[in-house]
């Protein structure tokens, strides 16, 4: 049985963007049968999810209530296929094989969760879209 393509989702706390695009990402890859999941991680973790965070998700089928931010790492990074950075650096973690996609541009989930979980969805799309024909 072949292991699922990573992809590690990166924001400064592992809690709010890298966390709505991993557990998107991860629903529509079980949607479609497919062997793809999402990670998400910072290298500044919050101790938990923030209450806006896990309202919203809860509010489109996600309980990330269960999940605790994990500090990014250069091991969990070598596992991954590909990795979407919001904001972070991570040129010191990864190696040159792997490209880093930068999704800096992305709204505060903490300013208005609905227009983060909007431009997060939409471009977690098109990455799944595009990782899907490959898979």
């Amino acid at each position: 049985m072949t292991e699922p393509k990573i992809v590690a989702f990166v924001c400064l706390h592992g809690s709010a963007k890298s966390l709505i695009a991993a557990e998107y990402f991860s629903r529509l890859a079980r949607a479609r049968g497919l062997k793809l999941s999402g990670t998400t991680s910072g290298p500044e973790p919050d101790a938990e999810i923030p209450s806006n965070v896990i309202e919203g998700l809860l509010g489109r089928g996600i309980d990330a209530r269960h999940r605790v931010p994990e500090r990014v790492s250069a091991p969990a990074l070598a596992r991954a296929s590909h990795i979407v950075s919001f904001g972070c650096d991570l040129d010191g973690l990864v190696g040159a094989h792997l490209a880093i996609e930068r999704w800096d541009d992305c709204p505060a989930v903490s300013d208005d969760f609905d227009t983060a979980w909007t431009f997060i969805t939409g471009r977690v799309g098109q990455l799944f879209e595009r990782l899907s024909a490959e898979a």
